[in-house]
């Protein structure tokens, strides 16, 4: 009986020209565009420039701002006043203002003073800008300790140099960090809304009846309802697997073993809660508007964008009951860290609790009339 109810499901996809296209077109849109879009780095952003001092030094520091690439030169204003009112107008995002005397001071071995203000409307624009300002301040001081470096420790201070080392992602490229948790929400949007717009569909189109008058057991009905979009979403995160080695030269550190045994609960997990929702829907546009809420919730509170320690207590305790935040700390696990399957093993078996949870739900849920 499986075997016939498995043989209907696929011939029902393969029949719609839409869900193919968009089981291949979704994943190359998704890993290809969103990467770049979704970047929480801070670029081009826009600088006004007061130099009181006019000299060598103030136009070597104002020539290293802008070689870094992440700032551009909006205006050189003559006073502070004049800077802040670019920086009202929206115009301009920080100010740098060097003090007089500022090569004097250097050349003297005195504490030079340059001024950041920032626009903090924006407060992640501002602090990382003011932080990128601020290092390269500091790199600059580097350099003038090496040309005059009895003079940058005329006091006696000690010279602390300081060697990073990046563990995990060593060229900070946020896009290695985005592309396993992108993967993450596409396997969810995919795997969680057409399941739910399957059974509300036959009810639309009254075939639910036909087979609500048949033998089959309602455990059989919600597995032959499960196992293509269980397939489904291997096909998937595997074109997602391709393209970011392809266009990102990106492989796990890890076991795609790993991977794929986590993708195979998970994917019964967010299929379980569509094939929920489909059975309390009664229209497609009803389905629809609540698999949206939900998927809107579990992608917010995912640790997504944003790290789940960061969010108040209320919000981690959603989290805690969020499927996809458990996916993508083994996504990212095993694709940055190379983390095994003995240290994601609380993670195997929250899903599979999940899992249990949303399928069992889904078949005590159908209403099956005989």
């Amino acid at each position: 009986m499986l075997k016939f109810l498995l043989e209907k499901e696929f011939k029902q996809i393969l029949r719609n020209s839409f869900i193919p296209r968009m089981i291949i077109a979704m994943p190359v849109m998704v890993i290809l565009i969103l990467p770049w879009a979704a970047n929480q780095e801070i670029k081009n952003l826009k600088i006004s420039i007061v130099d009181n001092d006019h000299s060598t030094y103030s136009a070597r520091l104002i020539e290293k701002v802008v070689s870094s690439g992440y700032f551009h030169i909006y205006d050189v204003a003559d006073t502070y006043g004049k800077a802040m009112e670019s920086i009202e107008s929206g115009n301009a995002d920080l100010i740098l203002n060097i003090q007089p005397d500022f090569e004097k001071h250097l050349m003297q071995g005195v504490a030079a003073e340059v001024m950041i203000s920032s626009n903090a409307v924006n407060g992640t624009k501002a602090g990382l800008g003011s932080g990128y300002l601020a290092t390269i301040i500091a790199d600059f001081s580097d350099d003038l300790r090496e040309v005059h470096g009895y003079k940058a420790t005329a006091n006696g201070g000690a010279v602390i140099n300081i060697v990073p080392n990046n563990k995990f992602n060593s060229s900070l490229d946020y896009k290695v960090f985005m592309i396993p948790a992108l993967t993450v929400m596409l396997l969810t949007m995919l795997t969680g809304f057409l399941p739910a717009l399957n059974i509300v569909s036959e009810k639309e189109a009254g075939t639910i009846e036909q087979m609500n008058v048949t033998p089959v057991n309602k455990f059989v009905f919600i597995l032959a309802k499960l196992i293509p979009y269980w397939v489904i979403g291997f096909i998937v995160i595997s074109i997602c697997f391709g393209i970011a080695a392809l266009a990102y030269n990106l492989f796990p550190a890890g076991s795609l073993g790993t991977v794929y045994l986590y993708a195979s609960v998970y994917i019964l997990v967010v299929s379980g809660l569509g094939l929920v929702i489909s059975n309390y829907s009664n229209t497609m546009q009803q389905a629809m508007f609540v698999m949206f809420f939900f998927m809107l919730i579990l992608i917010l509170i995912s640790g997504l964008y944003t790290p789940i320690n960061s969010m108040p207590q209320w919000a981690q305790a959603i989290a805690a009951v969020n499927p996809l935040k458990y996916f993508i700390e083994v996504m990212r696990s095993v694709y940055l860290k190379g983390s095994s399957l003995t240290e994601l093993t609380g993670q195997l078996y929250i899903l599979c609790g999940f899992a249990v949870f949303f399928n069992g739900w889904a078949v005590l849920s159908y209403r099956k009339s005989s």
